[in-house]
């Protein structure tokens, strides 16, 4: 009888995990352009949706080396979905992120190099359509709150949704 029981509830909450994964999670890719770097980035990300309306998303850019300065960021940023129609959803994003700023410039006799790390927020908004039930396209803008480095972040992406 135990036996029985302990099996039930097993099955029970692997069906449940199963259900609940199932297109919860998307990995996907966006080209940004950032105002304070003032070029072009490339980007990756992770997104888990904790429930229907609130999404949670990690994600990494690294913007092209310009006037001798490059720059990357780590962001980890929660959405709030608010369905429009079936397939379209605008949502409202805040969050944290890490900055990396490089400069490196070098001539025959002179060479100057530093690196500058910092943490700030992330306030913006978005807007995501559904392709199909595995496959999203958005268009996102952010600004960045970070000391002496402030800046807005445009960007459209997809991602694959498992």
């Amino acid at each position: 009888m135990m036996k029985r029981f302990s099996i039930t509830i097993v099955a029970a909450f692997v069906s449940i995990s199963l259900f609940a994964q199932k297109g919860d999670i998307a990995i996907g890719g966006n080209v940004s352009y950032g105002t304070e770097i003032e070029n072009v980035g490339f980007g990756a990300k992770g997104q888990y949706n904790f429930t229907d309306a609130i999404r949670g998303e990690v994600s990494f850019d690294y913007f092209l080396k310009k006037n001798y300065v490059s720059m990357w960021d780590i962001n980890f940023n929660a959405h709030y979905l608010f369905p429009i129609t079936d397939k379209i959803k605008l949502y409202p994003l805040a969050g944290f992120t890490f900055t990396n700023w490089s400069v490196s410039y070098s001539e025959e006799f002179f060479s100057i190099s530093g690196t500058e790390s910092r943490f700030g927020a992330n306030l913006g908004g978005g807007f995501q359509y559904d392709v199909s039930d595995n496959f999203i396209l958005n268009a996102e803008v952010k600004y960045q709150l970070i000391s002496d480095f402030d800046q807005a972040v445009f960007s459209i992406g997809a991602a694959y949704r498992f």
